[in-house]
């Protein structure tokens, strides 16, 4: 599939802020609704540097694999918050370019508007590939939210200097909730459905699982 390179890789951290800047301006937040293919990406760091990159791509209603691409790497930025995604960026981009096939979502294991200049990895990858995507954090990064109640499909909203910019979303009942924010060409509540169509049993959606078990162990 093909990825447009906006920008060059930054070498500082000024750098890398002023792509996130110039670029959020693209974000769109509507976007379908419906997606015949559903891609997870996921990076998985062996020592401090040392990286694999998986992006699975599976059938939106079977979930069963259709492709799957692991990169092995290193991360290409220092440890910043709010820049995290910049280590992991060329490393996903090159197992994306590497598929034949173009998946109609990214899921991704981090966040997308959720974010401190509201353009985390989500919205980064949904950019560059032009393609809708969302965020899935395992754990809260930026804004507040109360606890959800805890049966499936409960949600609140996650705040941010006054402005919602996702959701602590609850797919099994009694555990912990995932973080779901909009990263590129997709509506909050379309984002909050497919995590919890792509998570019919356990935390984590079936995407993102399966890109984990990709990068760990190659297979």
């Amino acid at each position: 599939m093909r990825v447009d390179r906006l920008h060059p890789w930054p070498a500082d951290v000024a750098e890398a802020e002023a792509i996130q800047e110039r670029l959020r301006d693209r974000v769109e937040l509507t976007g379908p609704t419906a997606f015949t293919t559903v891609a997870g990406l996921d990076v998985h760091y062996h020592g401090d540097d040392e990286l694999s990159a998986a992006v699975v791509v599976l059938d939106g209603g079977t979930l069963d694999v259709v492709e799957q691409v692991v990169v092995h790497g290193r991360a290409a930025f220092p440890y910043v918050p709010g820049l995290f995604a910049f280590r992991e960026l060329p490393a996903l981009v090159e197992a994306l370019e590497r598929l034949t096939v173009t998946p109609g979502l990214l899921v991704c294991d981090g966040y997308g508007l959720a974010h401190p200049r509201g353009f985390g990895l989500a919205c980064h990858l949904g950019v560059l590939t032009g393609l809708p995507s969302l965020g899935v954090g395992k754990t809260a990064f930026v804004g507040t939210h109360e606890e959800p109640s805890p049966e499936r499909g409960a949600w609140s909203p996650i705040v941010l200097d006054g402005v919602t910019v996702g959701r602590a979303l609850r797919t099994r009942r009694g555990v912990k909730p995932v973080y779901v924010s909009q990263g590129h060409r997709i509506a909050l509540d379309t984002a909050c459905d497919q995590v919890l169509r792509l998570a019919p049993s356990v935390r984590l959606p079936e995407p993102i699982r399966r890109a984990d078990h990709l990068a760990r162990h190659g297979a």
